[in-house]
């Protein structure tokens, strides 16, 4: 019988196919022999109490000049669809959240959602972090601009950023008697409205800020450094770094232990933890990425790996 997976994402249109790890996953699924269905944030809607959507039937390819192909059009539930790939990208906002509420209407029906939607919504990819304050650096989280400046200056020099970015958007580098500091916080909390993460600086980003993929709270052995170029602190593809494939270290693999049973836990299946030098800063639920850099580079199916251990444990 012929599995069905759906996938919540981004328009498909708009992607870089050679980057896209949402494609590289859809690959290995119709590798697989999936029948495939592609929805966005618009498409979702509720009937009576069950999750509905508009899918339309998709076929993918591995071609950075015409990646996919839409079929028909149809509005169903979600009952007899195998598996959902959640990967609509941040922010997660109000409409985000009611995403993850029909979602569960999805699961409750049968569909195995990838990540679980009550994570999705529970685990801020900044704040989540935090849970394991063994593996993290000097942190503060606060609305009120003395509350942060007051961190400052014990620490010195800080990144500073908003709770709900991706990307490296609106990430801040300052320091204690910076003329900036003022504005940068009015800025990330809105004159005291919202909240802002500051982290004392970690100078080994240098070296890379190393995303580390975990496959059911099993990290994958090999990750990638995301490293600044000319000027910049971040390394964040999005802001120009360079990716380079490494081995993990045994304090990644120490702060994979550390986390992965937690994920297991929450139902948080395919997961990106972002390590900067011996620190933990990130972990990303909502639409980890790096699978096609790391394939590439080591010759791994990172993608063939999570399906593996969704169909053992369907």
């Amino acid at each position: 019988m012929t599995r069905t997976l759906a996938v919540l994402m981004d328009p498909i249109a708009r992607i870089q196919p050679k980057k896209d790890t949402t494609l590289a996953l859809l690959l290995e699924a119709q590798r697989r022999g999936y029948r495939l269905l592609y929805m966005t944030q618009g498409d979702l809607a509720l009937l009576d109490g069950k999750a509905w959507a508009h899918m339309t039937e998709l076929t993918v390819r591995d071609d950075p000049r015409d990646w996919f192909s839409l079929g028909e059009a149809s509005w169903r539930d979600f009952a007899g669809i195998d598996y959902v790939l959640a990967r609509k990208d941040p922010p997660v906002d109000s409409q985000f959240i009611y995403d993850t509420m029909v979602l569960e209407l999805a699961e409750r029906d049968g569909a195995v959602v990838i990540n679980r939607p009550q994570s999705l919504r529970d685990c801020n990819e900044k704040l989540f972090a935090l849970h394991f304050p063994q593996c993290c650096a000097p942190t503060t989280v606060a609305r009120r601009a003395a509350d942060i400046k007051n961190f400052v200056a014990r620490h010195g020099e800080v990144v500073l950023k908003p709770l709900d970015g991706m990307g490296g958007r609106s990430i801040f580098r300052s320091h204690h008697g910076d003329p900036n500091l003022n504005v940068i916080l009015e800025t990330l909390t809105a004159n005291g409205r919202d909240f802002a993460i500051a982290q004392k600086f970690i100078p080994e980003i240098r070296s890379g800020d190393k995303r580390v993929l975990l496959i059911d709270g099993e990290p994958v052995p090999y990750a990638l450094a995301r490293i600044p170029q000319g000027d910049e602190f971040r390394g964040n593809l999005a802001a120009g770094g360079r990716g380079e494939g490494v081995p993990l270290t045994e304090r990644d693999r120490w702060i994979a232990a550390q986390v992965g049973p937690e994920l297991v836990r929450r139902g948080l299946r395919f997961v990106g933890l972002d390590v900067i030098g011996d620190w933990l800063t990130e972990v990303n639920v909502t639409s980890p990425t790096c699978v096609r850099e790391l394939d590439a580079a080591f010759g791994l199916n990172i993608a063939g790996q999570l399906f593996d251990r969704l169909e053992a444990t369907r």
